[in-house]
């Protein structure tokens, strides 16, 4: 068997132009990276800052007004109680009978205007907050564990927990810096105002100095 190819053909695929234009091109391709990326490992976040933003994230979450459910036998949320209002408009009316016997421009009636606004406020927060109210029309504070009343016990009672500690830390700092001087006791009557305030502001950390004096033994004196 013999195969024949016309000439013709034969001339069209030595032409350089066609050849020029069934020949696949080359692609070049730019990549770019950072060598910071190849060379530098993600930085590691500090301990203490991971734990400020993980206790700062919780006071959020905790604190976080959810709605308010009536979950509590006895307890309807304050914004549909009606004893609730009752009260509301009670306090109101009895400040604005006080504020009809002053002038209205007078410094009394300002101040009974100013208390006026503040009632009403602080009433639409105890609403907005989801706080269950009871027969008696007063807020009623859920301190039982439930997970969805956290953030009427739980941030509260942290903030506390942390001021209580930030005094007795530095009354602590303030008692071990003037013990050896010549007459201590006289200190502890009249306050070092200057060496107070720097232990004031470094009070600040306490937790973080009272682990470190833990775990260091000097949180708790041997000879005792």
């Amino acid at each position: 068997m013999s195969l024949t190819i016309p000439t013709t053909f034969s001339k069209a695929l030595s032409n350089p132009k066609l050849n020029n234009q069934f020949t696949p091109k080359s692609r070049t391709q730019i990549v770019c990276c950072s060598s910071n990326e190849q060379t530098q490992s993600p930085s590691k976040t500090p301990p203490l800052q991971a734990f400020s933003a993980a206790l700062a994230l919780s006071s959020i979450l905790l604190s976080a007004p959810l709605p308010a459910v009536a979950d509590i036998a006895g307890l309807t949320p304050c914004k549909e109680s009606k004893q609730f209002a009752k009260r509301e408009k009670q306090s109101v009316k009895k400040l604005e009978s006080s504020l009809k016997l002053y002038a209205p421009d007078s410094a009394p009636a300002l101040a009974i205007q100013a208390t006026i606004e503040k009632t009403k406020r602080r009433f639409d927060n105890y609403g907005k907050q989801g706080l269950l109210c009871g027969a008696d029309g007063l807020p009623h504070l859920i301190v039982s564990g439930d997970q969805r009343h956290w953030g009427e016990f739980i941030t509260p009672g942290i903030l506390f927990l942390y001021i209580a500690g930030w005094i007795g830390w530095v009354g602590r700092s303030y008692l071990i810096a003037i013990r050896d001087e010549k007459k201590p006791t006289e200190k502890e009557i009249i306050i070092d105002v200057p060496l107070a305030s720097r232990l004031l502001f470094r009070g600040f950390i306490w937790p973080v100095a009272a682990y470190r004096a833990l775990v260091t033994g000097e949180l708790i004196d041997p000879s005792v």
